[in-house]
């Protein structure tokens, strides 16, 4: 084992990457823990992600704290600094450590003759945190949000934005998707309290289980054997609605990873299930999953434009489509989409979006089930698309899987519930 890595200058030299790249942190992060012990991988992943839930506030102390922030190649010791400045606001860290840590990271990021003002800036933040923090609450960062976003949340959600924003500055809880075919729900509830593992059902997902706290899946009752997943709840409704049968041929369009493909499977095993995705890349993650929990599907990288490319002019009985999304809907588990999206974005994903589902339609048999998903809260991608769809096709018909007050189903974030996820269910007349 090489213990002469730095986990701060790791963590700077990731951060830099999202934000200066514009790469995403779930992409970049599993280069960075290769070589680096177990217990070190989620402590990196803690200062990744948590410098990025929290940057504006960082942003403003190290502004604060600096006659200038540092620009071109200072630029790894900028975010050096924040991820230092996080440890002392938010880990148990004791601060001496993550002092000395920060401090040794110039080092190792090749600028040693700046350790005393890393030294210096972080001292001086112990001395004035309180005052600090106590200011940082009076000012428009507070919210944690880009400027665009936050007044695009206020404006759908005048009532429920606040609590929106909170749940998207909080760590997500983990849920659990239990595996039908081995275990019904109540069972691998007894599995896990046995393991010692506290958990909750889902009041609407029957499958779905969140636990008191998160843990590392090879603490899982037969998680290797197929038993159980790790998918979120909201992500869960998606197969809840879409009701596969044994025996239909069913499309997963804009598939990878594969969390919705295998949940298919697990609730209609004898399906002919056909995982679609424009990444090839991604769909690597499709086939592991399908390897892990012993199914078969067929796997097609393939373009949602462009059907007639790829499906041979199949019909099918049933299509979900998790269609591509501003992700605001899951921010608490990617931070990095604050920083990463712009808002000149959505209007991109909605043309995006109403390609793909025009371009589908056509292949959905008469009297098939079509389940359009988003992980987004923005009603453009969501309700104002289908709506449109549904004007511009006479063989549309809405199924009702809301309430009195919407057709639709729209989750938001929240600290014990799933993630911001919207479905609509069409029937084909």
């Amino acid at each position: 084992m090489n213990n002469k890595y730095n986990l701060r200058a790791i963590a700077a030299s990731a951060i830099s990457q999202v934000l200066d790249k514009g790469q995403s942190l779930s992409t970049v992060l599993p280069e960075y823990q290769k070589n680096i012990s177990d217990k070190d991988k989620s402590l990196l992943q803690e200062l990744c992600f948590g410098t990025l839930r929290v940057l504006p506030e960082l942003e403003w102390y190290v502004q604060q704290l600096m006659a200038k922030v540092m620009t071109g190649k200072q630029r790894p010791l900028h975010y050096l600094l924040m991820v230092g400045l996080y440890q002392l606001l938010y880990t148990r860290i004791p601060a001496h450590a993550a002092v000395a840590e920060t401090v040794n990271g110039a080092v190792v990021l090749k600028r040693p003759q700046m350790k005393g003002l890393i030294n210096g800036v972080m001292r001086q933040f112990q001395r004035q945190q309180q005052i600090m923090s106590e200011q940082f609450q009076s000012q428009n960062g507070r919210f944690l949000h880009p400027g665009w976003l936050l007044q695009r949340i206020q404006l759908a959600y005048p009532q429920q934005w606040q609590a929106i924003i909170d749940a998207n500055n909080q760590k997500p809880p983990m849920w659990l998707r239990v595996n039908r075919q081995h275990h019904s729900c109540e069972q691998y509830l007894q599995l896990l309290q046995q393991a010692g593992i506290e958990a909750f059902p889902h009041p609407d997902y029957s499958d779905a289980l969140r636990l008191a706290a998160p843990c590392s899946v090879t603490l899982l009752p037969g998680f290797e054997q197929g038993w159980v997943t790790v998918q979120d709840a909201s992500a869960q409704g998606c197969v809840s609605l879409l009701e596969p049968q044994n025996g239909e041929i069913i499309l997963d369009l804009c598939a990878a990873p594969g969390g919705k493909t295998t949940h298919i499977l697990e609730a209609a095993p004898e399906a002919k299930v056909i995982a679609v995705d424009v990444d090839e890349g991604r769909l690597k993650r499709v086939t592991e999953n399908l390897i892990r929990l012993n199914q078969q599907a067929t796997v097609i990288a393939g373009d949602g434009r462009e059907p007639l490319t790829w499906s041979n002019g199949q019909i099918y009985d049933r299509i979900l489509l998790d269609a591509p999304c501003s992700a605001t809907g899951v921010i608490r588990r990617h931070p990095d989409i604050k920083w990463l999206r712009r808002n000149s974005d959505i209007d991109e994903l909605v043309s995006l979006q109403k390609e793909i589902i025009n371009a589908i339609w056509p292949q959905l048999k008469s009297g098939g089930t079509m389940i359009y998903a988003t992980c987004s809260i923005l009603p453009e991608e969501n309700k104002l698309q289908i709506d449109d769809f549904i004007q511009n096709h006479s063989d549309a018909k809405l199924v009702n899987i809301g309430d009195s007050q919407s057709p639709y189903r729209q989750n938001l974030p929240s600290p014990d519930g799933g993630d911001g996820f919207f479905y609509a269910k069409l029937i084909k007349a």
